[in-house]
């Protein structure tokens, strides 16, 4: 709903994503906002941001291919994995560049979503969950079992640091304006694919994928392609992650990350690409929270432990997504629409 007043004369002017003089103004004070940031913030709230930005990539693909075509996903944090993996690979075997190791880990994550979503076109709901979860497990197992001078084994990859040219990207600062323009290219393009046909597909898969069937859209292929599309954002994000850590185990990539993810989504809101985005800050902003005072409060409370402090972290999030889920289950974006309707609509609410 745009403020009284405003209205559009074409086409162009209806489907844009920022109509309004004062959204572009807001737009522009809150890339400005991001682009200092790094230069006000201490070192550790830099990296944080940094690990939001990666994650926000991945939450974003999973949006694609749950909250818009509707494809339950309990695997992203494989996919992601695979990403990782294949970026390390491309450089540590193979010797390319960062700019290249990338995006193939991309499409390697693509190709592994590609093969799950073929097996969507057949089956959905809790047999797709299932499936899903054996996408992880598979994928710790080819790590494990495969000889360690492929993936590293147990033992992973270290990497060197990104570079492009002659920039150099060492430093925590340096990789939050790569991440930045990385989740601004990302997002982008998935608001672009969204307002697609191929978006409106999602959506009517969906909605009704019998329905879908009778009006002429290829339920199989737009199913596949939506896990297709969620596993390159997490491919994606995987090969930064791998940049920002330099160096890869399959530990890192587990089922809880991607129930995390899901939580992200959910706390967001479903069927929102900013709405994902707003739920990986604030699901990572709790974490990283509890994370800091777990040391206060065992050096307080010693008869805690640290084991009970940081399980409790689990089951306080866990808390927070139950919550969500009863009292709010179509997220933050949702109360936040219905705030703007409410005062874009005063004194005239009826």
């Amino acid at each position: 709903m745009d403020p009284s007043g405003i209205f559009s004369t074409r086409y162009e002017q209806d489907s844009a994503l920022v109509r309004t003089r004062g959204q572009w103004l807001a737009l522009a004070l809150f890339a400005a906002a991001l682009l200092v940031f790094p230069w006000l913030a201490s070192p550790r709230l830099v990296a944080v941001a940094n690990l939001m930005l990666v994650t926000s990539i991945v939450v974003v693909g999973l949006q694609i291919t749950t909250g818009y075509a509707g494809q339950i996903n309990l695997g992203q944090a494989a996919f992601m994995g695979v990403g990782a993996y294949g970026a390390s690979v491309m450089e540590v075997k193979l010797g390319l560049p960062f700019w290249a190791a990338v995006p193939i880990g991309g499409l390697l994550a693509a190709s592994a979503g590609w093969a799950f979503g073929l097996t969507a076109s057949r089956i959905k709901g809790f047999y797709l969950a299932l499936t899903t979860i054996a996408a992880q497990f598979l994928f710790v197992f080819v790590v494990l079992n495969l000889p360690s001078s492929w993936l590293g084994g147990v033992n992973g990859f270290s990497l060197q640091p990104a570079q492009l040219g002659p920039i150099v990207f060492d430093t925590d600062r340096a990789l939050y304006h790569l991440f930045l323009a990385a989740v601004a290219v990302m997002v982008f393009g998935a608001f672009g694919i969204l307002r697609s046909r191929h978006g409106r597909a999602f959506e009517a898969v969906r909605d009704d994928d019998v329905a879908a069937g009778m009006m002429g859209i290829d339920v199989a292929g737009t199913k596949a392609r939506a896990f297709v599309l969620g596993a390159f954002y997490a491919g994606i994000g995987g090969a930064l992650w791998a940049y920002q850590i330099r160096f890869v185990s399959v530990d890192q990539f587990t089922l809880f990350n991607s129930i995390w993810f899901i939580a992200m989504m959910i706390v967001g809101g479903l069927g929102s690409i900013v709405g994902a985005l707003i739920g990986t800050v604030v699901i990572r902003a709790v974490q990283e929270t509890i994370t800091s005072l777990g040391p206060d409060l065992i050096e307080r409370f010693p008869v805690l432990g640290t084991d009970l402090v940081f399980a409790s972290m689990n089951v306080f999030l866990g808390l927070v997504i139950t919550g969500f889920l009863l009292i709010e289950p179509k997220g933050l974006m949702h109360r936040w629409n219905i705030f703007k309707a409410t005062y874009r609509l005063w004194p005239f609410p009826h």
